[in-house]
């Protein structure tokens, strides 16, 4: 007996909440095969090359793991201790910025010295916001680095999944191919294929632009002599991932501490601002066209609510799985939004 297209939609409609609910209770236990899928994902490409130059999979594999391994071996000796050193030396130093940037304000605008003035309250106000959003993020980030990048997850147990499921990544892929319902194999295919586009765009190409970015933010601050200059550059380079708000982020945490550090010297705050400016016309025009392309389909305000809802209903594994999640989502949106306007519900009857 056929199964309609109610039933099948009830059993997709279970299967994924199922999936959501396993991403509810098993969240840290799922996140280094999660990180470890992700690898092999974005590795695999890598290894089919070296396939086809005449490497067996095995080789290319291990040859890839090692790589990949001794970079982050290099990463956590040389560059990850610094960022550490400079992010402790700027949160123990926030007081004192604080406190200077008090003293300027009550300078600049006499009248805040006067409690009952409205501008004196609202200072306050966000003042006091901010803090509590800060303590907040910062304990956020503390409990999310001790309790799930753990030194076990990050050198045993990731390396070992994204081997295993890199050596039998096309195995798998065949797999779950075969496994497919044969009258929507076709279609599911084609939308996984369009997932795969989308996804292999954003997810490398943006990737290496945070990399090119991060790298190019922090020397350029480091040259100019800015304090904290790495550890800004590494923040606007991360969130580079999200359009524009890298450079939001960075180039306001950069030209606050340049106006702290170089106050009167105004060349080096210009400087400053226009390491930023220079990133962004270089982002827009050269690297995101070059290395992302067009057809990526992740709306910058899309994948912000993604990350937002996913990292509060699943914390740091929703924020690992919700720019994939997203792509997909919006491939799926897509489609059904073409079979809406090709069906009855859309068009009418005949006679309308």
């Amino acid at each position: 007996m056929a199964v309609t297209v109610g039933q099948q939609a009830r059993i997709w409609g279970v299967t994924a909440l199922v999936f959501f609910l396993l991403l509810w209770f098993l969240g840290n236990v799922l996140l280094p095969f999660v990180l470890g899928a992700i690898l092999a994902y974005l590795l695999d490409p890598v290894a089919d090359r070296l396939e086809r130059a005449g490497m067996p999979r095995t080789w290319a594999v291990v040859i890839i793991t090692l790589s990949a391994v001794l970079a982050m071996v290099l990463a956590v000796l040389l560059v990850i201790p610094t960022l550490v050193n400079q992010a402790t030396a700027l949160v123990q130093i926030a007081p004192t910025l604080g406190e200077q940037l008090s003293a300027k304000l009550l300078e600049w605008f006499p009248e805040l010295a006067d409690e009952s003035s409205a501008l004196r309250r609202q200072v306050t106000e966000i003042a006091q916001g901010l803090q509590a959003r800060g303590g907040q993020l910062l304990n956020t980030l503390i409990t999310s680095a001790v309790g799930v990048l753990n030194w076990l997850l990050l050198i045993v147990v990731v390396p070992v999944v994204t081997f295993y499921l890199l050596l039998d990544w096309d195995a798998m892929v065949a797999r779950i191919d075969d496994l497919l319902p044969r009258e929507h194999a076709p279609t599911i295919r084609a939308l996984l294929r369009e997932c795969d586009e989308r996804l292999a765009a954003f997810i490398r190409g943006q990737g290496l632009v945070c990399l090119i970015l991060g790298t190019y933010y922090a020397v350029a601050l480091a040259a100019v002599g800015l304090s904290f200059g790495l550890v800004v550059g590494a923040i606007a380079g991360v969130l580079t991932f999200i359009p524009y708000v890298g450079a939001l982020v960075g180039g306001l945490l950069a030209i606050g501490l340049a106006l702290y550090q170089f106050w009167g010297e105004w060349a080096w705050v210009i400087a400053v601002w226009a390491i930023f400016q220079s990133g962004q016309f270089v982002e827009g025009n050269f690297l995101t066209p070059k290395l992302v392309g067009e057809r990526v389909g992740v709306h910058p305000v899309w994948l912000l609510f993604a990350l937002s809802a996913f990292g509060a209903l699943f914390g740091f594994l929703g924020v690992v799985v919700a720019v994939p999640v997203a792509a997909v989502l919006g491939v799926l949106a897509r489609f059904a939004i073409t079979k809406y306007k090709e069906s009855r519900l859309y068009q009418g009857s005949p006679s309308a």
